[in-house]
């Protein structure tokens, strides 16, 4: 890292950055297509006001990984543009219809959903340029938020993690920060599996009942606009409160960064899996690995979703996406904390590892230039 005009290039890429701009539209982006050496670079497309280069530079990275560590015949790539998600849906419309014409050249990548933009917007991109992941089931997709695609693999990858803390999922306390459609989807799953949800937090505030949440009750709140901190079967408490809920398992499902050397010390679980992409520093990662907190990282326990999108884009079904989800994310996660634990490093060095031997023997195959 370090080289180069931006200053995070190094071996494995990024191989294009293109910054869109089209005054006319209102568009302001930026997309990285990171590594294509596994395949065709699948990543989402992001929609945030604050967005910019250096999150989606480490976004592509991480789709790099995530698809390499999965085994996927993709490389990463990743999509941001600077807008306000809640826009009127016809201003929205017109906005990533423009930005898919924009891109229609950038055959090495393809969009998918992400924060801002779902499965109707990765409709209209297809319609102006044939290509997307995480369609709607009327276009022959297999809509990701609906059947919880990335929820369901953090729940196997969380199974998994407390096998390597000497945990018992059953009754194990979950707090979970952010619950959209990834949080809230990971909460239902891991309930199933016996786990307690004790507390979950969302942009306005945070929810804890050490008794464990009614989940549907919280639910049937949220779907009627409600706050989570307006729940009435629980103790109410801003955003930040979540950080110091005690739990086993704590699942980041929101931002990037949002846990970072100043708050980590306040994490008291024995459990992180990373729900969100790039939720945690590098920094606050190596506090909790020195304090012998067991870490499931972003792009092993998140790929559920990635891994549905790779299935749907080579014509599979969601009966098969979803084995596979359960198949891919459980031998990960596996693989990554048995090397960690063997290699004496941590699980973060562990993944990147795996992915980057996955990368580097692609691209031997591969003539580039």
């Amino acid at each position: 890292m370090g080289r180069g005009w931006f200053g995070f290039e190094d071996e494995l890429g990024p191989e294009r950055v293109v910054h869109l701009w089209h005054p006319g539209l209102g568009l302001e982006g930026i997309v990285v297509v990171d590594n294509t050496a596994c395949g065709r670079a699948i990543g989402g497309v992001r929609m945030a006001p604050d967005v910019g280069l250096e999150e989606c530079f480490r976004l592509a990275r991480a789709m790099t990984f995530k698809n390499a560590a999965a085994g996927l015949p993709h490389g990463g790539g990743k999509a941001v543009i600077r807008a306000d998600p809640a826009m009127p849906v016809e201003a929205k419309e017109r906005l990533l219809r423009g930005f898919a014409r924009t891109i229609a050249e950038l055959e090495s990548y393809v969009p998918g959903p992400d924060m801002g933009t779902d499965e109707v917007a990765m409709a209209w991109v297809r319609d102006e340029i044939g290509r997307a992941v995480g369609l709607p089931r009327e276009l022959g997709g297999i809509p990701l938020d609906e059947i919880g695609a990335t929820g369901h693999g953090l729940a196997i990858a969380c199974e998994v993690a407390c096998r390597h803390a000497g945990l018992s999922l059953e009754g194990a306390r979950v707090a979970i920060q952010g619950f959209g459609a990834v949080g809230r989807h990971a909460a239902h799953r891991l309930a199933e599996r016996g786990a307690r949800i004790v507390a979950v937090s969302d942009s306005r505030g945070t929810i804890v009942n050490e008794r464990g949440l009614d989940l549907a009750a919280l639910l049937a709140h949220k779907a009627r606009g409600g706050p989570v901190a307006g729940f009435a079967d629980g103790r109410a408490a801003g955003p930040e409160a979540i950080l110091g809920v005690d739990c086993e398992i704590w699942i980041p499902a929101a931002r990037p960064d949002v846990v970072h050397e100043g708050n980590v010390d306040r994490l008291r679980a024995r459990i992180v899996v990373s729900g969100a992409n790039i939720p945690i520093t590098a920094a606050a990662e190596a506090i909790l690995h020195a304090r012998g907190v067991v870490q499931v990282p972003d792009f092993v326990a998140n790929a559920g979703g990635v891994i549905c999108a790779a299935v749907e884009f080579a014509g599979g079904s969601e009966r098969e996406a979803l084995e596979l989800v359960a198949e891919k994310v459980r031998a990960n996660s596996e693989a990554v904390l048995q090397r960690a634990r063997a290699e004496g490093i941590s699980t973060r060095r562990a993944a990147e590892d795996l992915a980057r031997e996955r990368i580097e023997r692609a691209m031997r195959f591969r003539r580039f230039g």
